[in-house]
């Protein structure tokens, strides 16, 4: 079962997250072979965290909560709140086999929360910029809640078009980067 978790920072906790780096890599070393995409959002100056994303494939709803509740930054107090779905991987692939890397362009996390008929189901013809892409989905997998992508794209207004505007609640918008230790 894949999973789309997303910890948006508490203001000014830049500092803690900081000194957890090292706790918070060694604790995504854990789940390396499951993971699907990750990394951090950034508030509009384009340099101060204000989340991290983490799509993983893990056995049950419960090892996902223990996932994301169970993480230092979480335990320490650095996010406010966590976004926790069920996720279909769309592409069939992970970041890391993105044709792109993890260098080059603007890298951004889409988010469209909604409720009610599912919109944007299938993998939009022009791919080649998506890094990830997928449903979010109620635990049982059933019912459609939105959809999160993670794309390369010129700018916000371009990665926001990748997604129907009109059937969503909300669309959310973050600057992104590939995570995970430097290589």
């Amino acid at each position: 079962m894949e999973y789309f978790c997303y910890h948006r920072d508490r203001v000014g906790s830049v500092a803690l997250r900081d000194e957890l780096l090292e706790e918070h890599w060694s604790y995504m070393d854990r789940y390396a072979a499951e993971m699907i995409a990750r990394g951090p959002t950034f508030a509009d100056d384009g340099a101060t965290p204000s989340g991290s994303v983490h799509i993983l494939d893990l056995p049950d709803p419960a090892a996902a909560r223990a996932f994301a509740f169970d993480e230092p930054n979480y335990q320490a107090g650095v996010y406010r709140d966590v976004l926790l779905r069920r996720w279909r991987n769309l592409l069939g692939s992970t970041m890391w086999d993105f044709p792109g890397g993890r260098e080059g362009g603007n890298r951004y996390l889409v988010l469209g929360l909604g409720a009610g008929q599912g919109a944007d189901l299938a993998v939009p013809h022009d791919r080649d910029e998506l890094i990830a892409y997928g449903p979010l989905l109620s635990d049982d997998g059933a019912t459609w809640l939105g959809t999160a992508v993670l794309l390369r794209a010129p700018d916000a207004k371009a990665a926001r078009a990748v997604l129907t505007a009109d059937r969503y609640a909300d669309i959310e918008v973050h600057d992104w980067q590939f995570g995970g230790r430097d290589q």
